[in-house]
């Protein structure tokens, strides 16, 4: 009886192990599924006729790519997303990734469901290196357009460059009027925790961080080569 009872514990323990183990390394899987998917949509708008002016990305401080947003509604809308945000450092090169999210809703004539790959380009590092301080408003805290070949008919470009944000969408699927006014931006901090070990805050990683992922260095050089 107790050698079986000690056969049960043992079991259990080698169990708890395995899935302390496992588990760590399915939520990193996560997260480089997000820079993988990061990577594709780079791609996926450097191939579009309409592509990000090289002068606007190189003039930035700042990015956050969206893959895959989703946007639903009927007259009111709501949008959900997971993505990563990055930073120019002093030296003019791109920082380690941030994971990020945004959430929120808009009032406007909109009906359907379509998932959305999302570019915010930013002029200015400020935002960004603070948002691990608590979220921020697009529309509201920041000012956003559409970018200079703007994809939503809608939208307004704002050919002056005056807007804090500007914004590009590659979009599949039925939608209309969509809009990015009232979005909530926040720092995901547990994917960030997944993927750093728990090693840094939000703004410690943007400007200070070096990670070794092979995954990292294919974002960063997409990014200085993007044309």
């Amino acid at each position: 009886m107790f050698i079986r009872k000690l056969g049960i514990q043992l079991a259990q323990a080698a169990l708890f192990v395995s899935i302390s183990v496992v588990t760590p390394a399915l939520a990193q899987e996560k997260e480089e599924d997000k820079i993988k998917a990061s990577i594709a949509v780079l791609n996926d708008f450097s191939q579009m006729k309409e592509n990000i002016p090289a002068q606007l990305l190189s003039l930035s401080q700042g990015i956050i790519i969206v893959p895959k947003m989703i946007n639903a509604g009927l007259m009111i809308g709501g949008k959900h997303g997971k993505g990563i945000a990055m930073i120019r450092t002093k030296n003019g090169e791109w920082s380690d990734p941030i994971f990020v999210t945004i959430t929120g809703g808009s009032v406007g004539a909109q009906i359907g469901v379509q998932a959305t790959d999302l570019v915010l380009v930013f002029k200015s590092s400020k935002t960004l290196k603070e948002i691990g301080k608590g979220s921020f408003t697009l529309g509201g805290d920041l000012s956003v357009a559409a970018g200079p070949v703007g994809r939503s008919s809608s939208a307004q470009t704002d050919y002056k460059l005056e807007a804090e944000v500007y914004s590009y969408s590659r979009s599949k699927g039925l939608f209309a009027g969509i809009t990015l006014n009232g979005a909530a931006l926040s720092v995901d901090a547990k994917a960030n925790n997944e993927f750093y070990d728990n090693a840094s805050d939000a703004n410690t990683i943007l400007t200070s961080s070096h990670s070794s992922s092979d995954l990292v260095s294919d974002l960063k050089g997409k990014l200085e080569n993007f044309k």
